[in-house]
C-alpha cells in the first residue's frame, strides 16, 4: 500500500507537467511529513550527505571538457578525419557521422552535445552530396546516443551514485559490492564499439540498397594529415581510459584532467575558441551541471524514502517468492525502462528506477557492472524515440523536421540498438570482458 501511494503520489504530480526532480522532492516530503515520524534534521542530513560524494565532482567537470570541445573546433577536425577513412564506402558521409559520433562521444560523455557538434556539421555536407535528409538525421539521431555509453558516460557515473553504499545481498547470502565508476568505464568500451559496429552496418546496408553517393577515395597521405589535425582530441581518450586503469587518478580526478586539457587544445592548441569565449562556456556548463545536480538531491531524498521504507528488499522478497527467475526479470526491467523513457529524460530514470530495481537484481543473481550497462543501452534506446528523446529535439532543431517525420528516419537504427538490447541482457559478457580481462574485478 505504502508502495502505491508513493509512486500514485509522483505520477500525479508528473502528469501535471511539473518538473521531475520538484516532483521527486515533493513526493518525499508528502509522505515524510504526513504519513511518517521522520524528523526534519534527518532529510537535511541526508541532503547534505547525500551529494557530498566524491564521485558527483566528475558530472560538472565531463560537462565543461564536453562544452570546451564542442565549440572548440574539434568536431570539425574528428569529422574528416572519419571521413578519409570511410568516405569511399557506400553511405560514405554517413558512416563518417558514426565514427565521428563514437569519437566524439568517447571524449564527452554527452549525447546531446556529439548530436550538436557532429550533426550541426555532418548533416548539411550530407544533403550537399545528395544523401537524403531522412538518412541523415537518422545516422546522426541514433549514433549521437553512443554519449551515454562510452566512458566518460555521465549516466554511469549517476548510476554509481545511485546505486553507492547500498547493503545488498546475492543469492547465496553474502554482500556484494556495488559497481565502481571506473569498471563501469571499462564495462562500456566493449559494448560501444559494438552498436558502433552494428549502426554503421545498418547505415553501409541502407545507403547499398538505395544506391547513395560515394566519396573519392582518400591518400593515405590525406588520412595522415587528417590524424594529425585530430590527435590532440583524441588523446583525450588516452587521457581519461588510460589514467583510470593505470591508476594514476580516479574518475574524479580524470574529469578534472579532462577539463583542464579540453581548455588548453580548444584556446592555445586549435585556437577556435577565444579567451573571450570562456565565461559563456564556464556559464553554460555551471548551468547544465546545476540543474543534474539539483535532479540527483531530490533523487537522493528519494533513494531515502525507499530505503527508510524497505520497499526495494519488499520488492525483492516478493519476486523471489514469485519464483521470477532472472530472465524473466531482465525482461521485465527492460519493459520499465523503456517505458519511463517515454516520459523521462535518462538523468531522472537512472536516478530513480536503480536504487529500486538494482537490490532485486543483485538477490537473483545479475552482475552489478553488467546491470548498469544494460540500464544505460536502455537510456541510449530512450533518448531516440518520443515523446521525450532528446536527441529527436536537438536533431530536429539542426534539420527543421518535424518529430513525426523523424521519428520514422531512425526506425531502421532504432531497431538495430533494440536487437543489441537483447544481445546485451542476456550475453553478460559483452559488458564483463574487458573489466575483468584488465583485473578490474573477477
Amino acid at each position: 500500500m505504502t508502495t502505491l501511494i508513493i509512486f500514485g503520489l509522483l505520477l500525479t504530480l508528473m502528469l501535471t507537467g511539473m518538473p521531475i526532480s520538484i516532483s521527486l522532492g515533493l513526493t518525499v516530503l508528502t509522505f515524510l511529513f504526513t504519513m511518517t515520524q521522520v524528523p526534519i534534521e534527518s532529510v537535511a542530513l541526508k541532503l547534505f550527505t547525500g551529494i557530498e560524494k566524491f564521485e558527483i565532482m566528475a558530472i560538472p567537470f565531463f560537462i565543461l571538457a564536453g562544452n570546451f570541445l564542442m565549440h572548440g573546433g574539434v568536431a570539425k577536425r574528428m569529422i574528416r578525419f572519419a571521413t578519409t577513412l570511410v568516405g569511399h564506402w557506400y553511405g560514405g558521409l554517413g558512416l563518417a557521422g558514426v565514427v565521428s559520433c563514437a569519437l566524439f562521444a568517447a571524449i564527452t560523455g554527452s549525447s546531446v552535445a556529439t548530436v550538436v557538434a557532429v550533426g550541426s556539421i555532418i548533416l548539411p555536407a550530407m544533403v550537399k552530396q545528395g544523401y537524403p535528409q531522412r538518412f541523415g538525421a537518422g545516422v546522426i539521431t541514433t549514433s549521437g546516443a553512443l554519449g551515454i555509453l562510452f566512458p566518460p558516460s555521465i549516466n554511469l557515473v549517476m548510476y554509481s551514485i545511485a546505486t553507492a553504499g547500498m547493503d545488498v545481498t546475492g543469492p547465496d547470502g553474502m554482500s556484494v559490492s556495488t559497481a565502481s565508476v571506473g569498471q563501469l568505464f571499462m564495462a562500456g568500451v566493449l559494448p560501444g564499439l559494438c552498436l558502433s559496429v552494428l549502426l554503421g552496418l545498418t547505415t553501409w546496408y541502407r545507403a547499398k540498397k538505395f544506391d547513395y553517393p560515394r566519396l573519392p577515395r582518400a591518400s593515405w597521405g590525406e588520412r595522415l594529415q587528417a590524424f594529425r589535425e585530430c590527435v590532440w582530441g583524441l588523446l583525450l581518450i588516452v587521457l581519461v581510459i588510460g589514467g583510470i586503469y593505470s591508476g594514476i587518478f580516479t574518475p574524479t580526478e580524470a574529469a578534472a584532467m579532462a577539463a583542464v586539457y579540453a581548455f588548453i587544445i580548444a584556446v592555445f592548441v586549435y585556437k577556435d575558441m577565444g579567451l573571450k569565449d570562456v565565461p559563456r562556456v564556464l556559464i553554460n556548463a555551471a548551468s547544465m551541471s546545476s540543474m543534474l545536480l539539483y535532479i540527483i538531491t531530490n533523487a537522493v531524498l528519494f533513494s531515502f524514502l525507499m530505503a527508510s521504507e524497505q520497499i526495494p528488499q519488499a520488492m525483492a522478497a516478493w519476486m523471489t517468492a514469485q519464483g521470477l527467475g532472472v530472465v524473466a526479470f531482465l525482461l521485465l526491467t527492460n519493459i520499465l525502462l523503456l517505458a519511463a523513457g517515454n516520459f523521462m529524460d535518462p538523468s531522472a530514470i537512472v536516478l530513480i528506477m536503480a536504487p529500486i530495481l538494482y537490490p532485486v537484481a543483485v538477490k537473483l543473481g545479475v552482475n552489478p557492472v553488467h546491470f548498469g550497462i544494460l540500464i544505460a543501452v536502455n537510456m541510449e534506446v530512450g533518448m531516440c524515440h518520443p515523446p521525450v528523446g532528446l536527441n529527436l529535439y536537438v536533431a530536429s532543431g539542426i534539420t527543421k523536421m518535424g518529430i513525426t517525420e523523424l521519428t520514422v528516419a531512425v526506425w531502421p537504427w532504432l531497431l538495430t540498438m533494440l536487437g543489441f538490447l537483447v544481445a546485451v541482457t542476456y550475453l553478460p559478457g559483452i559488458s564483463l570482458w574487458l573489466p575483468r580481462m584488465l583485473g578490474m574485478m573477477h
